[in-house]
């Protein structure tokens, strides 16, 4: 049963776990106390016991989905004050997206096929790579759904992000730019915040890579469908 105050519940839940995880993650440095992770699984931890389903707490919190957009176009502010360098090397950061576009995009649907999903769930796992503003409209165009690609891209980011600074230690990564797409391809959200931790440039690259990488996947998708 949905009671009238849960959605007030949910909404003051999800604020209040994320503020929580921001302090901890600024105190201790623990990226498992980020908020990309424990909000989850506090929310998790609350909405098993109570029988809540993902649709109901979407439609509880829904207007946080909407700032998404807004919070993404944000990103412009870092990218203009880093414009002369990112001008410098449009080429190597064209050629980087297009790369990575056709190995996030290609191992999902790859993925996919090992696994024997059905359509609809391999058209949900194929965005998953793009920031969730463009992953969640392009999996509804290609017959996904959208609140499944947005978890499948959480974990992405995640993942992505936490691998990213593994990757760091290991790869001879000395120029920003590299460090910063490193992020922005793989990582999109969350890699463009664990970025702007390595420096400033990082994060701008990675802000730019993100953005154009999900515009440029939203028409590569398509195609790249088709010819599979």
């Amino acid at each position: 049963m949905k009671f009238e105050w849960m959605p007030v519940f949910w909404l003051t839940l999800t604020l209040g776990a994320y503020v929580l995880s921001r302090w901890l993650y600024r105190r201790t440095g623990r990226y498992v106390l980020s908020p990309l992770i424990l909000v989850p699984v506090l929310l998790l931890a609350v909405a098993v016991p109570l029988h809540t389903a993902y649709a109901e707490y979407s439609s509880d919190t829904h207007w946080l989905m909407l700032v998404l957009g807004p919070v993404t176009v944000a990103f412009a502010v870092p990218i203009w004050q880093q414009r002369k360098l990112l001008a410098r090397h449009w080429i190597a950061l064209l050629l980087g997206m297009l790369a990575g576009s056709v190995a996030s995009i290609g191992s999902s649907f790859w993925l996919a096929r090992a696994l024997a999903l059905d359509t609809s769930l391999a058209m949900s796992l194929v965005p998953r790579s793009i920031t969730t503003p463009f992953a969640m409209p392009l999996a509804q165009h290609l017959g996904g759904v959208p609140e499944l690609t947005a978890v499948f891209v959480m974990f992405t980011g995640v993942f992505g992000a936490l691998l990213g600074g593994i990757l760091l230690k290991w790869l001879p990564l000395r120029s920003s730019l590299a460090r910063g797409a490193l992020f922005g391809i793989g990582a999109h959200g969350a890699g463009v915040s664990r970025a702007r931790e390595v420096g400033s440039e990082e994060g701008s690259v990675a802000g730019l890579v993100m953005v154009l990488t999900g515009i440029l996947n939203l028409f590569a998708a398509p195609l790249l469908m088709m010819m599979l």
